[in-house]
């Protein structure tokens, strides 16, 4: 796209106290908006002509400066074609700095990458999960395998990225990667994170993934049943191990917590509640959100079992809770031993806590909502699987519905029906025998 209006102009500014001897100035105006900086070099008033905008005379002096003004000008004038060509915008701020030696960064790709997950370490765990940072390390490996895959560099500017960068890049970890659909999806959201910190930081004006629209497959993320959940509680296990990561799951599966919200949790964080029974009472690690959840007989069973536990005792926590790896592969060895034909691990409890546990108990959604630490009720309802035994009691409270209005009609019959049109008739006969008056 062309400029309106282009302007380029020395003058020598006015000084503070009154000399002959001033400053040369740049002012160079691209669709009416101007932009100045000094060249670093002084003239005399009297020798200098604003009309040409040059130096008067033949002297040597005269001669040098007009030849460094005319550099100047061919400077800014290749730096507007060669803006031209690469099809970038034109500013009067880009020419200014360019003269001024600010060029533009021609940073790269992994190189950005890098700093943004080094910015993001020094801030785990205060703003960051560990589990964060690793997402991104993982995503800028992508990244990397994919550049020297497609295009046989290390690296690559970022000006080279495009729409069609991105598509070829969905495509790899489909194919070469072999990931399923939904997870490209994730490792791209992380990429365009970087990318769109680069548009902000000015590297690049045009956003690869404008016109990427990257379809979601719906994945059908069921909670455990009632008799599923109750199955795990009472199963007896030989091994100590697999006994506390099924109290810890079950804990969840009565609470709501994730993985790292029970890791967390510390004895302050257990307080009363506005109705005098014990309360959970932190934030999310995840979001900082607010988390209050009054618990129930089944998770204060648990808590009181491991109470001066070596294993809480060392990391001053309620639960000896183990790393989340190791709990989702125990969880693996309870499934089978349970019979569980699904996969099991710690989010699962969450999903349970808010299907199978609360709405299924008709505790109403909004109240669902606090208890989770969710932004929105949208957030529930990803949450919300409706169990089999929650359509029986909804469709048996409209068949009792359906009953009883039934029960309160008059049954219609042939023989009622007669019986009116007899009444009807009757009616008819005494009116038409009824003398006139």
């Amino acid at each position: 796209m062309m400029e309106i209006s282009f302007g380029l102009t020395f003058f020598l500014r006015t000084p503070r106290r009154k000399t002959n001897i001033r400053a040369i100035y740049l002012r160079i105006t691209v669709d009416g908006i101007p932009k100045e900086t000094s060249i670093k070099c002084t003239w005399d008033l009297t020798r200098w002509d604003q009309k040409t905008e040059r130096a008067t005379g033949s002297k040597e002096d005269a001669r040098v400066l007009n030849n460094v003004l005319d550099a100047i000008t061919v400077k800014v004038n290749k730096r507007k074609a060669d803006l031209i060509y690469a099809e970038e915008t034109r500013t009067a701020q880009k020419l200014i700095d360019y003269v001024k030696g600010k060029v533009a960064s021609r940073a790269k790709v992994l190189e950005e990458f890098q700093l943004h997950n080094d910015e993001v370490k020094a801030l785990v765990p205060k703003e960051y999960s560990a589990g964060t940072l690793e997402r991104f390390v993982t995503a800028k490996s992508h990244v990397r395998d994919f550049i020297k895959f497609k295009y046989r560099v290390d690296d690559l500017e970022f000006r080279e990225l495009n729409f069609q960068f991105v598509k070829d890049y969905e495509f790899y970890l489909k194919t070469v990667k072999g990931c399923c659909n939904n997870t490209p999806l994730k490792y791209i959201s992380n990429f365009k994170k970087i990318v769109l910190r680069a548009i902000a930081k000015e590297i690049i004006t045009v956003d690869p993934f404008k016109l990427f629209k990257g379809k979601k497959t719906k994945t059908n993320k069921k909670p455990l049943s009632r008799e599923e959940l109750l199955k795990i509680e009472r199963h007896s296990f030989s091994t100590p191990r697999l006994e506390l990561v099924r109290d810890i799951f079950v804990f969840q599966c009565y609470t709501g917590l994730a993985y790292i919200d029970v890791f967390n949790l510390k004895a302050s964080d257990i307080k009363t509640g506005i109705d005098g029974e014990p309360w959970i009472m932190t934030e999310r690690q995840k979001t900082g959100s607010e988390t209050n959840v009054p618990l129930l007989s089944e998770a204060l069973e648990i808590m009181s079992l491991y109470i001066g536990h070596p294993l809480s005792e060392k990391r001053g926590a309620v639960l000896p809770v183990k790393s989340n790896q190791k709990m989702n592969a125990y969880l693996k060895e309870i499934a089978d031993l349970c019979g569980i034909n699904c996969e099991l691990n710690t989010h699962k409890a969450r999903r349970t806590f808010a299907s199978t546990v609360t709405l299924g108990n008709n505790v109403p959604i909004h109240v669902v909502k606090e208890m989770l630490g969710h932004h929105s009720i949208q957030q529930t309802e990803e949450y919300a699987i409706t169990e089999k035994q929650s359509i029986s009691r909804e469709m048996q409270g409209l068949r009792h519905k359906f009953a009883v209005e039934k029960a309160s009609k008059p049954e219609v019959t042939w023989e009622a029906i007669h019986k009116l049109e007899n009444e009807l008739q009757e009616m008819k006969m005494k009116f038409l025998t009824i003398p006139s008056a």
